[in-house]
Formats: C-alpha cells, sequence, structure tokens
C-alpha cells in the first residue's frame, strides 16, 4: 500500500501562491471571498453567540455564508469553535463548505470544540454540504429517463435520436426554444438540424435538465464521428440552441476544483431561469374566482404556459366572512413533471384516479391549504427556494407533511425553531425569562411536531419550554400539554388495547423527560450580570436571598418541585 505524500512546507507554499495567481486571473473562483458587510459582520457576530434567530435572517437575506471576515474566519469556523452544534449544522444545511482538504475545510475540523461538532462536519461531504440546488437538479434530470408517468409534450429530434422533453423545460432554459414555442406552443414535434452528432445532441439535452457535464465523450470507431467533429457539433448546438456555456462546462469537467465551481454556478443559473419562467408564467396567470364559479372553469390542454393540471386552494370561510365577499379560490396552472417532486402527487399520477387520465380540458386537483401556503409550496417544488415568515411556518409544515415533501417540512422545522429561538442562545441558558407575549404558540408547535412526526422540532420545543419553565408552570395551558403526553393515544378511539397502551405511555413520557432533561440542563450557577449593589434579590416565591448564586439555585429548585408535583398529580414520573 502506497503511503501518503506528505508535502513540504515549500511545496505547499507553491501551492497556494498558484492558487492565488488562478484566482486573480479569474481562472478558479476564491471559495472563501473576503467579506466586511455589516450583514456579513452581523453574521459573524451571531455565530459566536450562538444565536439561531439572527443567522437564519441573515441566510434568507442572502449573506455568503462561506465568506470570511478580516481575521480570515468563516462563519463555520466561528460557530464551531465556539460549541455552537445547532448552528453548526444551520450554517452546513445552507450551503457552508467543509471540504477536508482545503485550508479552511481542515481549519474547521481541528478548530471544533468537542467531537459532536465534529462528527457532524465530518457527516457533510461535497454532494450534501455545498450543492442545495442538486435535488432539483437531480429531479430535473430523473424526467429524462422516467418512463411513468407520462409527463412529456414535445418530441426533439437530431439526426437519427428523438427525445421526449418537456416544453417548459426547453422555454425557460433556451432562449432559442423560448422563441419557437411561443410563436407555436401547440408543436409536440421539433427537428434540429441533422449534421449535429447524437453525443453533443445529447449532451446538450442534459445541460438544459441540470444534468452533469460529460466526462467523456463517445467518438472514434463506431460511432461514427470524430472527437474534433463531436466537439464541433457541441458547439454548433450551444450556439443553436443559445447555450453559450454549454462548451465551458464540458471543459472544465476535468479539474476537480474548476468542475465543482462551475456546477455550482450553472444550478444557480439554471435554478434562476426555472424561477423567472415559473414567475413570469405560472404565477403570473393564476386565476382567483368565486368557489362556487369553480366547476365551471375550463383550461384546454394547448396553453402558452404548458400547464397539465390546475391545482386549486380555497381561501378560509372566517376571510370571506370578515371582507363580506363570496368566498374565493385560487387556481394554480402548473405542471405534473414538477408536482411529482411530491409523493403525494406521484401516487396520484400513477393510478388509476382520474386526475391520472389525459383529457382536453385539465383536470382541477384540490389542496387543502391556504393560497399562499400553497404559492411557497410551489415556488420550492419549481425552484428549490423556501423563503417564509415564521408565521406561515406551521401552515407550511402541515401543508409539506400532507404533501409528502420531506425537504419542505425540514425546512420548515428550521424556521421554526430559529426563528423562534430568540433568547434561546447559550448565554441565556442560564435563566428563564417570564415574558408577557411569546413570539410563537409553543403549545401549538410542539402538538405539531408530534402530529408531523418531526424530532428537530420537538427537541426546540422542549429546549423552548425548559428555558421559560418559570413562565409556562403554572399556566393551565402547560399542564395540559403534559395530560396529553399521558393520554393523548388512550383518548383517540381506544386504538390501542391493553397490551399497546403502555408502549404508548412509556413513548409519551419520553416527551415529558425531555423536558424536565432540558431544566435540569440548566446552569444554575451563572450569576446575572449588571444587577447593581444593593438591589433586594427575591426568589420565584417571594423569599429574600443573599445573591445571584442563591436565587438561582432557589429558583431552580422551586420549578423542579413544581414540576414533580405536577407529574405526580398526573401519575407519571419524570
Amino acid at each position: 500500500m502506497a503511503e501518503r505524500t506528505v508535502l513540504r512546507k515549500d511545496q505547499l507554499e507553491i501551492s497556494l501562491h498558484n492558487e492565488k495567481k488562478l484566482i486573480k486571473e479569474g481562472t478558479i473562483k476564491d471559495d472563501n471571498p473576503l467579506d466586511l458587510s455589516e450583514p456579513f459582520r452581523d453574521l459573524c457576530s451571531a455565530c459566536r453567540r450562538g444565536d439561531l434567530k439572527v443567522c437564519q435572517e441573515k441566510i434568507t437575506e442572502g449573506v455568503n455564508v462561506n465568506a470570511r471576515d478580516l481575521y480570515d474566519y468563516t462563519p463555520l469556523i466561528l460557530a464551531s469553535l465556539c460549541g455552537h452544534y445547532e448552528v453548526a449544522r444551520l450554517l452546513l444545511e445552507s450551503g457552508a463548505l467543509c471540504e477536508r482538504d482545503t485550508f479552511q475545510g481542515e481549519r474547521c475540523l481541528y478548530n471544533a470544540l468537542n467531537d459532536r461538532i465534529r462528527n457532524l462536519l465530518l457527516e457533510y461531504d461535497y454532494s450534501k454540504s455545498t450543492d442545495p440546488l442538486q435535488p432539483l437538479a437531480a429531479h430535473l434530470s430523473s424526467l429524462l429517463t422516467r418512463e411513468s408517468p407520462v409527463t412529456t409534450d414535445i418530441e426533439v429530434t437530431a439526426a437519427e435520436e428523438s427525445l421526449f422533453l418537456h416544453k417548459f423545460v426547453l422555454a425557460a432554459r433556451s432562449p432559442y426554444f423560448r422563441g419557437k414555442l411561443s410563436a407555436a406552443p401547440e408543436s409536440t414535434t421539433w427537428k434540429l438540424p441533422n449534421s449535429i452528432a447524437p453525443e453533443a445532441f445529447s449532451a446538450a439535452i442534459k445541460y438544459l435538465y441540470l444534468g452533469e457535464p460529460p466526462r467523456e465523450l463517445r467518438a472514434g470507431p463506431g460511432t461514427g464521428f470524430t472527437e474534433s467533429e463531436v466537439f464541433a457539433g457541441i458547439d454548433k448546438i450551444a450556439k443553436y440552441l443559445e447555450i453559450e456555456s454549454l462548451m465551458d462546462s464540458i471543459l472544465d469537467s476535468g479539474d476537480r476544483r474548476r468542475a465543482r465551481q462551475r456546477r455550482t454556478t450553472e444550478l444557480a443559473r439554471g435554478r434562476d431561469q426555472l424561477e423567472h419562467w415559473f414567475r413570469e408564467n405560472v404565477l403570473k396567470h393564476k386565476v382567483i374566482i368565486d368557489t362556487s364559479q369553480v366547476d365551471k372553469v375550463r383550461w384546454d390542454r394547448n396553453n402558452a404556459i404548458f400547464a397539465d393540471v390546475l391545482l386549486r386552494s380555497d381561501e378560509l370561510p372566517e376571510e370571506a366572512e370578515e371582507t363580506g365577499e363570496a368566498q374565493k379560490s385560487t387556481l394554480f396552472p402548473v405542471h405534473r413533471a414538477i408536482l411529482l417532486r411530491s409523493e403525494f402527487f406521484q401516487a396520484m399520477f400513477m393510478s388509476s384516479f382520474r386526475e391520472a387520465h389525459i383529457t382536453d380540458n385539465l383536470h382541477i386537483i384540490d389542496v387543502d391549504c391556504s393560497p399562499d401556503v400553497l404559492e411557497i409550496i410551489l415556488t420550492f417544488l419549481y425552484t428549490e427556494r423556501a423563503d417564509f415568515p415564521l408565521e406561515v411556518a406551521v401552515d407550511v409544515l402541515f401543508a409539506a407533511d400532507m404533501l409528502f415533501i420531506e425537504k419542505l417540512k425540514t425546512k420548515a422545522a428550521v424556521v421554526i425553531s430559529t426563528l423562534g429561538s430568540e433568547g434561546m442562545s447559550q448565554a441565556n441558558a442560564a435563566k428563564t425569562h417570564a415574558k408577557d407575549e411569546d413570539d410563537i404558540d409553543i403549545y401549538s408547535i410542539i402538538r405539531a411536531a408530534w402530529l408531523t412526526r418531526v424530532q428537530r422540532l420537538e427537541e426546540f420545543a422542549a429546549r423552548f419550554l425548559a428555558y421559560r419553565l418559570e413562565a409556562h408552570i403554572d399556566s393551565p395551558e402547560f399542564a395540559e400539554l403534559i395530560q396529553e403526553l399521558r393520554f393523548d393515544d388512550a383518548g383517540l378511539n381506544e386504538l390501542m388495547d391493553e397490551k399497546a397502551l403502555p408502549n404508548g405511555e412509556e413513548a409519551q413520557s419520553e416527551d415529558v423527560a425531555k423536558i424536565t432533561d432540558g431544566v435540569e440542563a440548566l446552569d444554575v450557577s451563572k450569576s446575572s450580570v449588571g444587577q447593581g449593589p444593593g438591589r433586594e434579590i427575591r426568589t420565584l416565591d417571594g423569599a429574600v436571598v443573599e445573591d445571584e448564586f442563591s436565587e438561582d439555585a432557589m429558583n431552580y429548585e422551586i420549578l423542579m418541585g413544581k414540576l414533580e408535583a405536577l407529574l405526580e398529580k398526573l401519575n407519571l414520573d419524570a
């Protein structure tokens, strides 16, 4: 077995010098560019403090998570160095780089505060951490080989090779097809010049569908085309279809770093093109109509935006009552090829249901969520974007669970657990703060976590209650929540028999234990900062104590006593 070559210091210096030279020439891009902007400084500061809420807000604003500050620290290095596991996970899920064969990647691993964070960093390889658009690209690429259900609507031919494709993908990605199909949207066949080599034709179509560029091109004896003819064909079809960067993608495929950077750039460009097409066609052509008139809608299959199904969403009856107008419904003209990203729609279109049949007029499929939530779901399916406020995150969570869109469920859980985590940094973990009003309804969220089976959300809710136990311990809602943990399964029409019930109790008791464990994990020895001398210090029960240390210890005992009394009253063992 060959030993691993260890580079000398002078070799490393030469390598770094050559890399900086290539970056300066523009041959490769700097993975960690210097960023001195105020938003990036805010992100770095939040990573040091472990402030999930601010981190999520800055990521949503579009701050580069792979940039570096004046001292060459990236947000991921700061989060790892300061021991903030949740922040590090959020950054990795948002595309932060941690490659072992790079200086910054090794530095991040070396500086990780504990093994838990180090193992998290090691879990994220290239495909998982640096390419958040890969699921969208993989789905579009899979459409080229998918046989069932049939979603294609045009046959494109070059020489003797034909491919069944999707008009909306061609129109979104190729200016040539956009112009031709806008002039003749009813076309079902299209013929390209016969002089184009099949390998060049195949490479161009894969590029339009966000596929990986071929590392080797079939040419030479047996193919009928020389390598130079294939490259000439690629150059010709790239100009013909107006996709100039096709040739660069193929030429860069031999160098790993350049290929990765090119791939990232091309996926971002492809996503932006799909998003522009989605907003200019799908969203601009949505129809708002009285609910009573929906059944009268007829949308012809041969339409200018190539939609093959309509999704319907009704506004809530309460909203109609507030406006005093008739209830409205929104119809979105969409494409089944994209809806297949949802397992719910995939099963529907592959079944014998009415919606799976092809008819002259588009089927209308009712989706049980508000129009705003459905628009968020469609935006995610078409563009992989999932930027939505905390106010609708729970509704998005339920809708994604209903439609079996796991990644959107995870994103909704991230939004709730980050934007709703204000005051839950480790610096504040020692104290619980009673607020007049919380920004979120934690009781609704923890019930949503149970119903949708999202462990991340359950853990967040348990931490939330543990950090704010002082504000919730005496509320009827808290007692009701604990009671639901004990009696929820037994009350659902006696679905569990006597043998299964103890298992249900054990599972629910584990949830109760999460809350108590969170309380026990609080550091009661941490003193308050900035308290003036001479201030009278009182505990939760009104007793006067000498200092903040005694206050923390007494408050901890009071809270644990109240919690144990509540659990004993409900016949639960904490």
